[in-house]
């Protein structure tokens, strides 16, 4: 997909867009901040079952979640909430955040972020990926994930959750 403002209607194929292997998920940028002129980011990810993201926050974008399919169970500023297929999830900026993907299957969704930026991050902390399944995650250096996170207005406060 070439990265160009839609200023025009537009239609992304299922292979369209950049796609990075992040924290041992498969992240696809399917709509950038360059093309929305900073104003939002849509990305898909594919998180495997029993994934969990540190604990975070956000300091300049609020982020939606929309499930495609599969379970997890977000953690929002100290309240636990299941949500599954069908189901939208806010998390607003400055909110302590993670989730837990449940059960056997991956989890899929929609994460939007406003305004754009999130996909900057997940392109200098993960990896271009080559393919399109699930790989076996590799060890994270969680220095360098809290200095990328820095650089992006993302704040690690945690590690990823034990007790969801």
């Amino acid at each position: 997909m070439t990265e160009q403002p839609l200023a025009t209607g537009a239609v992304l194929r299922p292979d369209d867009g950049s796609a990075y292997w992040f924290l041992g998920s498969l992240a696809t940028v399917k709509i950038s901040g360059e093309q929305t002129r900073d104003r939002l980011t849509l990305m898909e990810f594919v998180n495997p079952p029993g994934f969990a993201p540190p604990a975070h926050r956000h300091l300049r974008q609020d982020e939606v979640f929309y499930i495609l399919s599969g379970a997890a169970r977000f953690r929002c500023d100290g309240e636990d909430f299941e949500a599954r297929e069908g189901d939208v999830v806010f998390l607003p900026v400055g909110s302590v955040h993670t989730f837990l993907v449940l059960g056997d299957e991956p989890l899929r969704t929609l994460q939007i972020t406003v305004p754009a930026g999130f996909e900057d991050f997940a392109a200098e902390a993960g990896e271009p990926a080559g393919r399109r399944e699930l790989p076996e995650p590799g060890p994270v250096d969680p220095a360098a994930l809290q200095a990328a996170a820095a650089r992006h207005d993302i704040e690690i406060v945690g590690p990823p959750p034990s007790d969801l």
